[in-house]
């Protein structure tokens, strides 16, 4: 019986890096290398939510660690939004965080279009957001 206990207690510890950070890894590669642009909005949401979900996990820490099912939960949350047949990131990116862009930003100013010196089409939240050559 200790022997699958300790079987359990190893797979258990394996479940989360394969399934938040192994898995999306070789998910977003493919994604990159066709020619959908669906599967890329799925690991682009994936990988802004996880890295959300990781700097609210940084801060919130002290609280988290007296809830003794966080681990289970999150290794939950996060299979949710990695499985294909869910699309969760892909779902919450577009329910929730496009929505609070187009509340601040409108919906024109997300989807005009311009032009990088070179030659690339961005979005301007993009423009505005990342710094422009010089201004470090």
């Amino acid at each position: 019986m200790s022997k699958l206990w300790a079987l359990l207690t190893h797979l258990h510890a394996l479940a989360g890096p394969v399934v938040m950070l192994l898995y999306p890894l070789y998910a977003s590669v493919v994604a990159i290398e066709s020619t959908s642009k669906l599967d890329d909005e799925q690991w682009l949401a994936y990988w802004i939510l996880y890295s959300f979900l990781t700097l609210m996990e940084m801060l919130l820490q002290p609280i988290l660690q007296w809830i003794p099912i966080w681990y289970e939960v999150k290794l939950g949350m996060v299979a949710w939004l990695v499985l294909p047949q869910f699309r969760g990131a892909a779902f919450i990116y577009n329910k929730f965080v496009r929505e609070k862009l187009i509340k601040k930003y409108g919906s024109s100013y997300i989807h005009q279009k311009s032009h990088s010196p070179d030659g690339k089409t961005k979005n301007k939240i993009v423009d505005y957001i990342t710094l422009k050559k010089g201004d470090h």
